[in-house]
């Protein structure tokens, strides 16, 4: 019973972590329509948050269409999916252990 609940807890943690993600991926997809001081604390967390896994899938597979950079898009759907599996898997697993 009480790993039941450690397990429903993780998997609100996880939904959370992913979630909280996302925006930070839509804030920096935002940011980049516009011209923004690269100098400002907000702009340069939404940077280093984000470019180190941009850099990944760039690297992967380069979603560079008619001057638009699509790898924010790819990102929110592979985490959306990513998301939605995780949470699922660890309901389904507390469900089992009780």
């Amino acid at each position: 019973m009480f790993l039941r609940e450690v397990i429903m807890a993780l998997a609100q943690v996880v939904d959370l972590v992913i979630q909280l993600y996302i925006f930070i991926i839509i804030g920096r997809a935002i940011i980049s329509w516009v011209n923004p001081d690269p100098y400002n604390p907000i702009v340069r967390f939404l940077h280093n948050a984000t470019e180190p896994v941009f850099y990944r899938v760039r690297r992967l597979v380069p979603m560079v269409f008619g001057g638009f950079d699509l790898t924010p898009l790819v990102l929110l759907i592979a985490l959306t999916f990513l998301q939605r599996v995780i949470k699922a898997a660890l309901i389904q697993i507390a469900y089992t252990i009780s």
